[in-house]
């Protein structure tokens, strides 16, 4: 929100305050607490009829430091509130000397000056100032309508980049944008999205996050150039900032503050075939689709049913259509014994027509308006109610209705919508409607996913969620919503993904050759290799199939070619999970995550890392030609082989069955020798694909997990002059060591291959 008429004036019907000067620091051991006047005070006169400001200062877990700024402090709290996960008795270290209060944690030094204009200034180890809340930096607002906002500036830094704030499809690069933080089911071509989370990363090796659930309003350099402001409707707000240097470290505390991604199964990185959306089908159907994978040689790993395995109207029911479904169990038996995995869409709406309405409204598990009526409309599904996860018993209830299609034999959900969430309403547990409106698609989604661990186990557990806030990367997979059938889309889809990674998210799939209409054949084929080198990969549309022999028996190659290549690298990327899974860092990453000090990578939102070694440009053309930047070092084409030295730009063209695939100098890449299925013996006739730096003495540590993600085997790969020695640990089962465009060795133990 904008609150100013241009740098000098405010606009009109708006007043705001600016905190001043500290006029008192209360110090604790950990934490302190100053108190900021809103004008200069010269005499004591000066202290009467005006508002003073309360900004705690204080650190929940190392490296990182909170703010909290109050005007009134008697605002009833009802929630809900951001879940955090906190040090007992807090992080950091306290020290004053003279007018100067300083609090350290980590690497990360708040300092306030007395005797200085109002400044918060936010340091790293070295001294250097990451950001600060300077002179109009802390402030509230109040507006002739009665609404009262609490604001902060953080100051940006020349060539300053800001990324983030969840799953956004507009520019990549975050300045000069206005971004709200409110869920809303907007598609991927405009400024609303899905998955809002309000925490930016900045390229200077800091982030933000702003701890409140509902609406946060960011001015990212667009009201003043030189910020990025935030605010809220209330009475307070608190923001902390969170410490490098490097953005995998800022992640890495983010989420260790909101909550690391689960470990998707492996059999999930599998590709995904559905009935798509409004189209007719039926086991008849299925049936031939999944036949038609097996005769083309494509692996499918997970078939899912979409909205219309259920009756019409009948959204959500959780039963079978039996017109069209006579025997439901029967054929998840058949599709199971196939080594199927089996998905079914379901949302946390409640149609009027379900018999589960009546229930619901009876057992008051249905949100209602404050008159006590349940609240109802006819978007989507008629006259629909949306189920109350505040309350306990209706997330119990919910999970019992879905209990009984786990044991039929389905395996995962995908949970749609979650994203229209009414403020008129009343919620069971007291919670403010405007702070629930985002908040709900977490109780959603965390309702959902501890139903199937506790029924499949913990670690096969996995969603196919659409909605998310902060902390909703605790339960992946997330997809990115309701996309056009083009090139265009093709890269907004990118773009909103790679914004995501940068929020915390470890996980991300997109729906191959777009949602709304009918791709083109191109489209479809340059989608199908970019899908599978994603995290996780789907087939799915709207008002027609996803199968790839409807776009022509290329496709069929395609998209064999690159299941194919996805199970090989198994080994690899189940590792970037796990990694993902310990650390925050995505599978998915934008190149400033894994090159932060290059300045060319920090704008490149078409291309992307895929783990720490494999550099991923889709084609976003028909002609196949595309532009890709190869950072410093020699870099290797997977498919082709061929070795470029970076740092260049290229512009290159490829058919249908390539794109820029680039391996890393130094990289050590495990390949499954089973290219049929995503989880497979991993360590059975395993190769090392091994791209050596040149004329370096190193060692590099490569893992291989098993299906828990625990490592399986260690092996120290070490280039010792012109020989390649590779130990292993953990297993006693032959490898085979392949160096990139040289020799091959195998053996047990240890393996040396010479290098020239």
């Amino acid at each position: 929100m904008k609150f100013t008429n241009g740098f000098w004036r405010i606009r009109d019907g708006v007043e705001v305050a600016y905190a001043t000067e500290a006029r008192d620091v209360r110090v604790e051991s950990k934490r302190f607490t100053a108190f900021a006047s809103v004008q200069k005070v010269t005499r004591r006169g000066d202290t009467l009829n005006a508002p003073l400001l309360t900004v705690d200062c204080f650190s929940p877990a190392e490296g990182v430091i909170g703010v909290r700024v109050t005007h009134h402090a008697g605002k009833r709290r009802p929630g809900p509130d951001f879940a955090l996960a906190a040090e007992p008795g807090g992080a950091g270290e306290v020290r004053r000397d003279g007018a100067v209060t300083e609090l350290t944690s980590g690497p990360l030094t708040l300092r306030l000056d007395r005797a200085a204009p109002w400044s918060l200034t936010f340091h790293d180890a070295d001294g250097r100032e990451l950001t600060r809340a300077g002179r109009k930096g802390t402030a509230f607002a109040t507006t002739d309508d009665g609404a009262h906002h609490v604001l902060t500036q953080l100051a940006l830094g020349v060539g300053e980049h800001v990324y983030g704030l969840g799953e956004r499809f507009t520019p990549y690069v975050k300045n000069g944008q206005v971004v709200d933080i409110w869920q809303a089911d907007g598609g991927t071509s405009s400024e609303q999205a899905y998955k809002n989370i309000p925490f930016y990363l900045s390229s200077r090796g800091y982030g933000v996050f702003v701890n409140h659930p509902g609406a946060v309003s960011f001015e990212v350099g667009s009201e003043a150039v030189g910020q990025v402001q935030f605010s809220v409707e209330d009475q307070t707000l608190e923001y902390y900032v969170v410490a490098g240097p490097t953005p995998k470290d800022v992640l890495t505390r983010y989420t260790g503050l909101t909550g690391r991604p689960a470990l998707p199964p492996a059999w999930s990185f599998g590709l995904w075939l559905t009935t798509s959306f409004t189209t007719d089908y039926d086991e008849q159907t299925v049936t031939s689709f999944v036949d038609g994978m097996a005769e083309r040689g494509i692996p499918l790993s997970v078939f899912h049913f979409d909205c219309f395995w259920m009756r019409e109207y009948q959204w959500c029911d959780f039963q079978w259509d039996p017109e069209v479904f006579p025997d439901p169990e029967g054929m998840l038996a058949r599709l199971k014994a196939r080594g199927l995995k089996v998905s079914a869409w379901i949302n946390p709406y409640i149609a009027q027509k379900s018999p589960l309405f009546e229930e619901a409204a009876a057992l008051g598990h249905l949100v209602r308006r404050p008159d006590g009526d349940v609240w109802q409309w006819d978007l989507w599904q008629a006259g629909m109610g949306l189920v109350d996860f505040t309350s306990p018993d209706a997330r119990a209830w919910f999970q019992s209705k879905l209990k009984p299609l786990l044991d039929q034999g389905v395996d995962c959900f995908k949970t749609d919508f979650g994203e229209r969430v009414p403020t008129d309403v009343v919620w069971h547990d007291g919670s403010d409607p405007e702070r629930m409106h985002n908040y709900y698609t977490h109780l959603y989604n965390q309702t959902v996913f501890e139903l199937l661990e506790k029924e499949r186990g913990q670690g096969e557990a996995v969603l196919f969620a659409r909605s998310a806030t902060a902390g909703g990367q605790q339960y992946p997979v997330h997809w990115g919503g309701d996309c056009w059938s083009s090139f265009e889309a093709m890269s907004e889809s990118l773009r909103g993904g790679l914004s995501l990674s940068l929020s915390g998210f470890g996980f991300w799939s997109h729906d191959i050759g777009g949602f709304e209409g009918t791709p083109d054949p191109a489209v479809f084929k340059r989608w199908l290799a970019f899908g599978l080198l994603s995290s996780h990969s789907r087939l799915h549309g709207s008002s027609s199939y996803r199968v790839p022999w409807a776009f022509g028996e290329e496709a069929v190659d395609v998209a064999r070619r690159f299941t194919l290549l996805k199970h090989r690298l198994m080994p690899y990327l189940y590792g970037a999970a796990a990694e993902a899974h310990r650390t925050g860092v995505p599978v998915m990453r934008p190149m400033v995550l894994e090159f932060p000090r290059d300045p060319a990578c920090r704008p490149l939102d078409r291309q992307y890392m895929l783990g720490a070694d494999l550099l991923v440009a889709p084609v976003f053309g028909e002609d196949g030609e595309v532009e890709v930047y190869l950072p410093e070092g020699t870099w290797t084409h997977l498919l082709s082989g061929e070795r470029v030295t970076g740092p260049v730009w290229r512009t290159e063209r490829h058919g249908y069955d390539s794109l820029p695939l680039y391996v890393r100098e130094g990289a050590v890449l495990p390949l499954a020798a089973d290219d049929q299925r995503p989880d497979g013996d991993w360590l059975d006739d395993l190769v090392l694909l091994v791209h050596p730096s040149d004329g370096r003495t190193y060692t590099r540590q490569v893992s291989v997990p098993d299906l828990t993600g625990a490592p399986a085997a260690v092996f120290q790969v070490r280039r010792d002059g012109d020989l390649l020695r590779v130990t292993v640990d953990g297993t006693d089962r032959p490898f085979t060591v392949r160096v990139a465009g040289g020799a091959t060795a195998g053996g047990t133990g240890e393996v040396t291959v010479p290098l020239r």
